[in-house]
């Protein structure tokens, strides 16, 4: 083979190295759902034909595992330690779903050297080249962590519920990642509404300050109705897409997940997820 065929062909090689499209969750307040629905919505996608990794950005209060219905005896706390490699931490789901368990006490991110920084960031970005999506599932509030992850993700889905407190909080961290010149797609999911018009009625009113204020488009990515198997499950500790197909939450998801898994690349693709991620850090 000659020397110009070897070159086209390390070309193609690289070029065709699958990267993963970029989920974060968030939601600017706690107690609105969305480690639930960061959990079941990646199941959804899992059955629209994904191959998804569940990522437990949550490093105060980690408790995807629970949700989920698992026990893993490892999670990333073990994998920056060097204890065990990132493959063996994974812990399965179900078909197509692997998750990656977080840890409480995100200082030690603080606290590590160049030579493991860089160690963490290769290996976790191998996540973007082995699944079609990662979904990152953030903790509450608007903290630097939270808005690390937004700032670096393909597309952000903000969680909000009727509670006012909710809505404020989703427009404050919405207005954060304009103000550091966020890049990606922005989608509002309303959740716990009493019905589909109170849903639709506080997506306008979010959406229209997002365009005359902050001149963003906010877009919509579903609204989720107060469902009772949506509490029967986390007292079972089972997804409720799982326990309960049939169920509101699990129809309004599988929506959702139809529409996300149509959304194209537009911020990680050229740069790496977790390089992005850690130089917000540091």
């Amino acid at each position: 083979m000659s020397q110009g065929s070897v070159q086209e062909l390390a070309v193609l090689a690289a070029n065709s190295v699958k990267k993963a499209m970029i989920l974060t969750i968030a939601s600017g307040k706690g107690g609105v759902g969305k480690t639930n629905i960061a959990a079941n919505l990646s199941i959804c996608l899992a059955a629209a034909g994904k191959r998804v990794a569940i990522l437990d950005a949550d490093f105060g209060l980690a408790n995807l595992d629970i949700v989920l219905g698992i026990n893993s005896k490892y999670n990333l706390s073990h994998f920056i330690k060097g204890v065990k490699k990132l493959d063996e931490i994974s812990q399965p789901v179900c078909e197509g779903v692997d998750v990656y368990c977080g840890f409480s006490g995100v200082e030690h991110l603080a606290h590590i050297t160049d030579f493991t920084r860089e160690r963490i960031v290769a290996a976790l970005d191998t996540l973007a080249e082995n699944y079609d999506i990662v979904v990152v599932d953030t903790a509450a509030g608007i903290g630097k962590t939270v808005l690390a992850f937004c700032m670096a993700s393909d597309h952000t889905i903000l969680v909000g519920t009727p509670d006012p407190a909710a809505i404020t909080d989703v427009y404050t961290l919405l207005k954060a990642m304009t103000i550091n010149k966020y890049k990606g797609r922005s989608s509002l999911l309303v959740n716990m509404a009493q019905d589909i018009n109170q849903g639709k009625k506080i997506y306008r009113q979010i959406a229209s300050a997002a365009a005359q204020f902050l001149d963003v488009t906010l877009n919509m990515a579903g609204v989720m109705l107060r469902d009772d198997y949506v509490v029967t499950s986390v007292r079972k500790r089972e997804p409720v897409v799982l326990a309960y197909p049939k169920s509101p939450t699990a129809k309004s998801l599988m929506g959702v997940a139809a529409r996300i898994s149509r959304v194209p690349l537009s911020a990680s693709a050229d740069e790496g997820f977790f390089k992005k991620v850690v130089n917000w850090f540091f």
